[in-house]
């Protein structure tokens, strides 16, 4: 198997986690396309690069986040810096079952400025790469003309030998109105070769009642592999057999942020080496499941499943 380059393409952030107001707050680096390509890049042999695809600032923090990066073996090439601007913040609150929820400060967040600095060859830097991974969030902090000219670079990139990966991450609050998320996401979709849709995000979004009716709507889209995940259930196959035996739910759920990210993570970089969705399926849903069992997106690298 040759060599990949994988690009991930999203926003950083600093993750703020508090226990109590006033009081000292726990700082940390996440956004959801992060979390998964560090993931990847635990998962994938060394052979393989991971990069990841974002805009900082010129600040301390900006600092900070490059050189953790860095440190977990994710490539920064294309990881520009603009100067004077900053990256968002977000914060953290887990309630006793372990769900959390979260308060955004990403309005003027650098990020937000991606892929506007080539104005006639926008994605001209992620032609190098055999793999682009981005996800809702992704097309949601992009300027509007700057998305619409992603998501009508796919078919250019894909006729090339370029595989595009998606995962729904729908937040309501990063979008206008939710017919522009929907008819964003489903042209994603459309040009999508390895799917990672979310249960609840499908439903939410495109107002769909089951698990049924998400699994027969993505076969109209024509995708060769994936999986839709289905939190502690299990994730289920979206083309072909489904695995032979059920998933099994942990026993104790401390935290689920970046469970999906996770899974997402996991389960590319076992396609990627295997080709089989089944493999796939049941190491990402290993890996989420050892998440959740943590405090915090990303866990550490011993506590990784092998």
């Amino acid at each position: 198997m040759k060599s990949l380059k994988v690009a991930c393409i999203g926003e950083v952030m600093m993750e703020l986690v508090a226990t109590t107001i006033p009081g000292t707050a726990r700082i940390g680096v996440a956004g959801d396309v992060l979390n998964t390509a560090i993931y990847l890049r635990r998962t994938l042999p060394a052979k393989h690069s991971v990069s990841l695809v974002s805009l900082l600032g010129s600040d301390h923090f900006s600092d900070e986040i490059s050189r953790f990066v860095q440190a977990e073996g994710i490539g920064i090439n294309d990881l520009g810096r603009i100067e004077g601007r900053l990256p968002g913040v977000y914060t953290i609150a887990t309630d006793p079952s372990g769900e959390r929820s979260f308060q955004y400060w990403r309005h003027q967040s650098v990020a937000r400025l991606l892929f506007q600095q080539n104005e006639r060859h926008p994605f001209q830097s992620l032609e190098k790469y055999d793999v682009v991974y981005a996800s809702a969030i992704t097309l949601a902090i992009l300027d509007e003309k700057i998305r619409h000219a992603f998501l009508n670079w796919l078919p250019t990139y894909r006729s090339m030998g370029g595989k595009f990966v998606f995962d729904s991450n729908y937040r309501r609050s990063l979008w206008p109105s939710k017919s522009v998320a929907l008819t964003a996401v489903e042209a994603a979709w459309r040009q999508c070769d390895i799917a990672l849709p979310s249960l609840d995000d499908e439903l939410t979004l495109f107002d769909e009642i089951s698990e049924h009716q998400v699994v027969k709507r993505f076969q109209t889209y024509g995708i060769e592999n994936g999986a839709l995940k289905r939190g502690h259930r299990g994730p289920l196959c979206l083309k072909g057999p489904q695995p032979d035996k059920q998933f099994q739910a942990v026993d104790k759920v401390v935290d689920t942020t970046a469970a999906g990210d996770g899974f997402n993570g996991g389960f590319l970089g076992r396609f990627l080496q295997t080709g089989d969705t089944s493999v796939a399926m049941k190491y990402g849903h290993s890996l989420a499941s050892q998440i959740v069992m943590h405090s915090g997106a990303i866990i550490p690298k011993e506590s990784q499943p092998a």
